[in-house]
């Protein structure tokens, strides 16, 4: 048994726009002013739903400052997965950019259950709400929130930790614009219930388009395949080069929110394919698939079977 393989990092390989350089992609900015922008607005919007006694305008204060955590957390994930490689941890800190898209998920989750549970209490004892103060601060969030998702918008495709910001932002913009209709309808038709149900609603929004999020850092931080990824399209791919009569033992995970990895034993009968042969593939597998991290171990197939071949084991 022969072991072969190859890394290619993006280094004069044209492979660089498939990863986000200095952990933040460019996007240190962004997050700066994110969370500049929105604790700003979080202060100003708790202290006129406190005064209006609104509950919509607290639960998106209250939504507010949990994105305001989240993008701190992004950015110190991002900043960490910058760090080299050491003994210890021999890929760096990459993996903490997946540990905090699964706690920005789950802690908007759980906001979710904390403004459902304080809703329903009050669409029980509905309370008068200042309409009018309601409708500036929450007009002032759509502007808040538009212009920080906005700067985000163009890397929302290739990183999960700058997706989830864009998220929850654009998330925010659009229920500060229902937070809006509500009071405005409640302004005119004198109906208390419209501003706990608006909360309903908003926990609703945040849930859908925060569910996808979840499921996919959690299945990253389980060394699932990444979503854009079909695994038997590599292994199509993989069987189809010169010389291969099977690809066994294939794994594909993420080291990190941008970063994927693929290991992959390739029985050749013809025995050693060199450097170049490898070079190539690892090159068709980032250009094709984006995964830019790849080890190939070659087997000529006159030995024992591999103990690894079978699918389950691992």
């Amino acid at each position: 048994m022969t072991g072969a393989h190859a890394h290619h990092h993006g280094h004069g390989h044209g492979h660089g726009h498939r990863r986000v350089h200095g952990g933040t992609g460019g996007f240190g900015r962004a997050f700066a002013i994110g969370i500049a922008l929105n604790v700003a607005f979080v202060v100003v919007e708790a202290i006129a739903g406190w005064r209006a006694d609104s509950l919509a305008l607290l639960s998106d204060a209250g939504h507010n400052l949990s994105d305001v955590l989240s993008l701190a957390l992004a950015w110190g994930a991002a900043a960490l997965a910058t760090r080299k490689p050491s003994a210890r941890f021999t890929y760096g800190l990459r993996g903490t950019t997946i540990m905090a898209a699964f706690a920005n998920a789950l802690l908007l989750m759980i906001a979710c259950g904390a403004i459902g549970l304080e809703a329903i209490a009050r669409l029980r004892n509905p309370a008068p709400v200042a309409s009018d103060v309601v409708i500036v601060v929450a007009a002032i969030g759509v502007v808040v929130n538009g212009v920080s998702a906005a700067l985000f918008a163009s890397g929302r495709h290739r990183d999960l930790n700058v997706r989830g910001a864009f998220l929850h932002l654009a998330g925010d913009a659009a229920v500060s614009l229902g937070v809006v209709a509500a009071a405005i309808a409640m302004r005119y038709t004198g109906w208390l219930w419209i501003d706990p149900a608006a909360s309903l609603v908003i926990v609703v929004v945040i849930v859908w388009t925060t569910w996808s999020l979840f499921r996919d850092s959690l299945g990253l931080s389980l060394h699932g395949v990444p979503a854009a990824i079909r695994l038997e399209e590599v292994r199509a791919y993989l069987a189809s080069l010169p010389g291969v009569v099977e690809v066994h033992d294939l794994h594909v995970w993420g080291m990190s929110t941008t970063d994927v990895a693929l290991t992959a034993h390739l029985v050749i009968p013809g025995g050693e394919r060199g450097d170049a042969f490898l070079a190539r593939v690892c090159h068709e597998l980032d250009h094709r698939f984006g995964i830019a991290h790849a080890t190939l171990q070659i087997e000529v197939g006159d030995g024992e079977p591999c103990a690894l071949a079978p699918d389950h084991v691992v």
